[in-house]
């Protein structure tokens, strides 16, 4: 079943990617997906927090406008409706009882039975209609009962008084005027249910937001700690917590760093181990050379001792590593003129610069092996060479320049592989193990940084060095 749908789902991507009518009909759906992909957050606690957040925003505004459409307005009609029969009902009264004692009695019954306050003034015309609010209910419903049962004349103002509505009915003789409450003709507590929708989702999404926070952190600090290890550094006070799923990652993240540093460890011992006994055996050799005429094959011989010994040294820095170095404060710009010294000890001409804050939290023996073997290399090689580091808010780069021959395009990362030569550039008269290269890839990689190598402006080799700080 997996097969199938997999093979469906091939199929459907194929099929969209060959037909350049679905590719047309696409197209604005793929721009507006690209569009949002870009503008969207990229942190998790962000995107988590946007997850229960617009869930809760659409459903209050869905229940908002339902409430208003049909609750806040059915509500404002029935209360209009009702108002307008009791106006009508002394509208009547009024057209049916016309002496004076009449009327005070008809106001008497308007105040204390219908919270209406009347007035009667002689006929004439009405004041203008004032404009109402497009929203406002209230008006609308109660012109349209009006109109529909009374039948007169009328003039209604909703907006003059918060607290009143002023409406005046024109009959033949007289006018009537009434003043009611405006709460009798719309909903006055409708606006509770918005406050209390809004101040309940303000505290759930507060709440949300601490309880987020929480689990959002052991993540935080699972990542810290891998990019801790990632530069080389021992992540400190890093244990396992959060929820379970959290926890399976760290502790598998711990298993990782055990076994890592376990076969380091390892190999470091075991090359220890071969180190010591092929040290013992070129001690002989030492040993038996002295005993011997100084010959030229003597001579001959005593030079491959040495660099038997240097190969020796070359082979357990790189299995070692440095991995044991711990990272502290390091102040390159002073390693940086440190080594330009040891540079024009050989001959070359060596200049240093340094751009910005120049102490770094790094393995600063580590760090100054894989320069030397870099200038080194340069040194061998060419005859000038400028040296550059450069410190930015995420970044240390070191950048080394030299007017040699250069590595070729195609070259360029097999130099990295340990005992890799070049013919042309680099052969065994030169002197070298075959592994300054890899050591100083080794290094920065320990790191978290890389190692690049470009065709410098001074003709020769530009190799730059990037570490995150």
């Amino acid at each position: 079943m997996t097969d199938r749908s997999t093979w469906r789902d091939f199929s459907i991507s194929r099929t969209i990617r060959t037909s350049p009518i679905l590719k047309s009909l696409l197209k604005p759906y793929f721009a507006f997906a690209s569009w949002l992909h870009n503008r969207l957050p990229k942190g998790l606690y962000v995107r988590a927090l946007l997850i229960i957040v617009i869930p809760m925003v659409l459903l209050q505004s869905v229940l908002a406008f339902v409430f208003m459409e049909r609750h806040y307005a059915l509500v404002t009609r029935r209360l209009s409706e009702a108002l307008v029969r009791e106006i009508s009902a002394v509208v009547e009264m009024y057209e049916t009882y016309e002496t004076e004692q009449d009327e005070e009695r008809i106001k008497r019954i308007a105040a204390s039975a219908l919270n209406l306050s009347v007035s009667v003034s002689k006929p004439g015309p009405l004041p203008p209609k004032k404009d109402a609010s497009l929203f406002d209910l209230v008006d609308l419903y109660t012109s349209r009962e009006i109109t529909a049962r009374i039948g007169k004349p009328f003039f209604i103002d909703t907006i003059g008084n918060d607290r009143f509505l002023d409406i005046r009915i024109q009959l033949e003789d007289k006018n009537l005027r009434f003043i009611a409450r405006r709460s009798l003709a719309y909903a006055s507590n409708s606006h509770i249910f918005i406050v209390w929708m809004v101040a309940t989702s303000l505290i759930l999404i507060i709440t949300a937001l601490l309880f987020l926070r929480n689990q959002i952190r052991p993540i935080e600090k699972l990542a810290d700690a891998a990019e801790e290890f990632g530069k080389g550094r021992q992540p400190t006070q890093f244990r396992p917590h959060g929820a379970r799923e959290v926890r399976r990652a760290a502790m598998a993240f711990l298993d990782m760093r055990r076994r890592i540093e376990r076969h380091v460890d390892q190999r470091t011992t075991m090359l220890a181990g071969v180190s010591h006994d092929l040290r013992t055996i070129l001690t002989r050799f030492n040993l038996q050379l002295t005993f011997l005429d100084n010959t030229p094959e003597v001579a001959a011989l005593r030079c491959d001792v040495e660099e038997m010994n240097r190969m020796l040294e070359d082979y357990l820095a790189f299995s070692k590593g440095y991995g044991d170095e711990e990272s502290e404060e390091t102040d390159i710009s002073l390693m940086l003129e440190e080594l330009e010294v040891e540079a024009e000890v050989v001959g070359a001409n060596v200049e240093s610069t340094f751009d910005g804050d120049p102490q770094v939290v790094l393995k600063g023996r580590a760090f100054r092996r894989c320069l030397l073997n870099l200038i080194s290399n340069a040194a061998r090689y060419g005859k000038t060479i400028r040296i550059k580091g450069h410190r930015t808010p995420d970044w240390l780069i070191v950048t080394v320049d030299d007017d040699g021959p250069g590595i070729p395009p195609q070259e360029r990362e097999n130099v990295f592989r340990p005992f890799h030569r070049l013919d042309t550039a680099r052969n065994q008269d030169t002197g070298g193990s075959g592994l300054g290269l890899s050591i100083a890839r080794d290094i920065v990689r320990a790191h978290g940084g890389e190692i690049f190598l470009r065709e410098s402006p001074m003709g020769g080799l530009r190799v730059r060095v990037r570490v995150p700080i």
